[in-house]
């Protein structure tokens, strides 16, 4: 599909294409090939009813309303859209991203054509609504830690090709990133310690084997499914012990076992209603596969300001 596609007037988008945006640290030719797979799905073939009843020298302005109490995420993504349909649309960002907001909040305002105002609507909001959920959700589990040592971190768990932004709106409501893909960091989970046990080597030798074959200086984190595991995985002196599903009582334990010679990390059922608990185990990092893939998309909606509509 041409670059220009989605362009009412044909010309080519700005010529700055390697320029970094602040809000997902894509560049905008990355985030424009994301920005264009969305918009295929919506207006590859137009927008019929709008060609249908609005006329093309109708222009106006519109607002992003908020709807729901939450955390703002996903306002560049937004405005990008809108001017990727329309270079000539006017965004005018409001509130900026990691902003509490509130019913009633204007976070941005578009002006120009009302015709590529409405193509660009959905695509734009689809972008905002979940980005400011999953960056809404991760405040929260960061307030529930707040007072401990703790710090909340994503996963992988991602919705395929959104894995940046999604990360980002996960920084933007106070979180961290675990790794951004496979190649950041050596994870031994329990597939591979199963495998390799197969073949007659147990934690220490696995952890040793991964020193040998990783990049100098790569973090190695190995999963741990009991206190046993957790013991072997300290002794063969991994940087992270990854706890998965373990009772607080079992965790409370391995964290004295430790005794800061490894970081730990809370994984597998953390929720709201107990992840307080688990950060006063006094673990280093929790992480929660929720923030990507079970959150709720904040309301916010976009509305045409009637008194500013004309015929030019």
């Amino acid at each position: 599909m041409p670059e220009a596609a989605w362009q009412c007037d044909g010309k080519s988008n700005t010529p700055q294409r390697n320029k970094k945006l602040n809000a997902s640290q894509l560049t905008e030719k990355q985030l424009d090939k994301v920005i264009d797979v969305a918009l295929a799905e919506d207006i590859r073939h137009g927008d019929i009813t709008s060609q249908a009843l609005i006329p093309n020298d109708l222009s106006g302005k519109a607002s992003l309303l908020v709807k729901e109490k939450g955390i703002l995420a996903g306002i560049e993504v937004a405005q990008r859209v809108f001017q990727r349909v329309d270079l000539l649309l006017k965004v005018e960002v409001l509130i900026k991203d990691g902003s509490a907001i509130k019913p009633g909040d204007i976070a941005g305002k578009i002006s120009g054509s009302v015709i590529n105002i409405l193509k660009a609507e959905r695509t734009a909001l689809n972008f905002l609504q979940r980005l400011s959920g999953i960056a809404s959700l991760t405040a929260q589990y960061v307030a529930k830690t707040k007072g401990t040592d703790a710090r909340i971190y994503d996963t992988r768990k991602t919705t395929p090709g959104l894995r940046q932004l999604e990360k980002y709106a996960v920084r933007t409501g106070g979180g961290e990133n675990h790794r951004m893909n496979l190649g950041d960091a050596i994870l031994i989970k329990d597939n591979h310690i199963n495998a390799l046990r197969a073949t007659g080597m147990n934690i220490e030798e696995i952890v040793a084997k991964a020193r040998r074959n990783a990049p100098v200086g790569i973090t190695i984190e190995v999963e741990a499914t009991g206190i046993s595991e957790a013991r072997e995985a300290l002794q063969a002196r991994a940087d992270i012990i990854m706890l998965d599903n373990m009772s607080i009582d079992d965790m409370s334990r391995v964290v004295k076992m430790a005794a800061g010679r490894a970081k730990i990390e809370a994984s597998g059922g953390i929720t709201l209603k107990n992840v307080r608990q688990v950060a006063l185990t006094r673990v280093d990092m929790i992480s929660v596969g929720a923030l990507t893939h079970s959150y709720k998309s904040l309301d916010i909606s976009l509305e045409l300001e009637e008194p500013t509509l004309k015929l030019l």
